[in-house]
């Protein structure tokens, strides 16, 4: 297993796709963390004044929406897993990537005839995914560390590292990204095909994520108005990882983050047993 995962790893390693990824990843990270920085900058030292014609009910509404922005651990928490939305597509694809690789350079024949048990060969490829997906995000992390510290610092914050809730957010957020490579390498063995991979697990991700929410908008206002139809929008897998790491809820009717981590883990286990039996049964040629 371990010689598998050495080649899975130097067929990453001798093309362009890691710097490709490392690349886009530093830079999505750089931008969401600038976003992060302006919103935590605003929410921590400006303070709105309740309008003077407001009703006690909408008042107090304000105020406790105040109050749920005056946290500094979950705006700590926000700034230190920056980058996480994009991140996520980004280890998705190369995920993918290294499956399809295999039938659009037809290099699938010779990896499973020099090793004729399949199980081994997705199961190596799986962990290289994984272990690719947590140098990501070390990279990402690496970078939200020094400059939200730095941020926090000059704003007169504690970047609160000593308190588990942040460090809960930031474990979660490997955990997401290892899941997500996981989907990827479903994914791949679902849709052999390279560019027919990469449009659909972009699009399902990037429009599939806008469209669920609408959808789900949609029912609570116009059919079922009951809270438990927005809470249900963890079942998204996108929307599972953001509530995943969030200190503060998302939005009013957000589950727990341990809901959004079994969803994710659950994703996780259907996808990894699928691209394994699919893989075991198909014909590569």
């Amino acid at each position: 297993m371990t010689n598998l995962i050495r080649a899975e790893a130097l067929k990453i390693r001798t093309t362009n796709t890691w710097w490709l990824f490392g690349l886009g990843t530093f830079l999505f990270t750089a931008a969401a963390l600038v976003v992060n920085i302006i919103q935590a900058h605003l929410y921590l030292t400006v303070r709105p004044q309740i309008p003077p014609g407001a009703s006690a009910e909408q008042a107090q509404q304000i105020r406790e929406q105040l109050a749920a922005r005056d946290d500094v651990a979950g705006e700590a928490a926000s700034i230190f897993t920056s980058g996480q939305y994009f991140g996520l597509l980004l280890v998705m694809l190369l995920a993918m990537l290294v499956i399809t690789n295999e039938f659009f350079h037809q290099t699938a024949t010779t990896t499973f005839l020099a090793t004729p048990r399949r199980t081994r060969v997705i199961t190596a490829k799986l962990i290289t995914v994984a272990l690719a997906s947590v140098v990501f995000w070390a990279l990402s992390l690496v970078m939200n560390l020094v400059a939200g510290s730095i941020y926090l610092d000059a704003d007169g914050f504690s970047p609160h590292l000593g308190d588990w809730p942040v460090w809960r957010a930031i474990l979660l957020n490997l955990m997401a990204y290892v899941i997500w490579a996981v989907f990827g390498v479903g994914l791949g063995v679902l849709i052999r095909s390279q560019i027919g991979a990469v449009v659909t697990g972009t699009v399902l991700y990037l429009v599939g994520t806008s469209a669920a929410q609408v959808v789900f908008f949609v029912i609570h206002e116009f059919w079922i108005k009951q809270d438990w139809v927005l809470t249900a929008q963890v079942v998204v897998p996108s929307i599972a990882s953001q509530i995943m790491i969030s200190v503060i809820k998302l939005y009013p009717q957000s589950p727990a983050q341990w809901v959004g981590a079994a969803v994710l883990i659950g994703y996780g286990v259907v996808f990894g047993v699928i691209g394994v039996l699919i893989t075991r049964r198909r014909d590569i040629t």
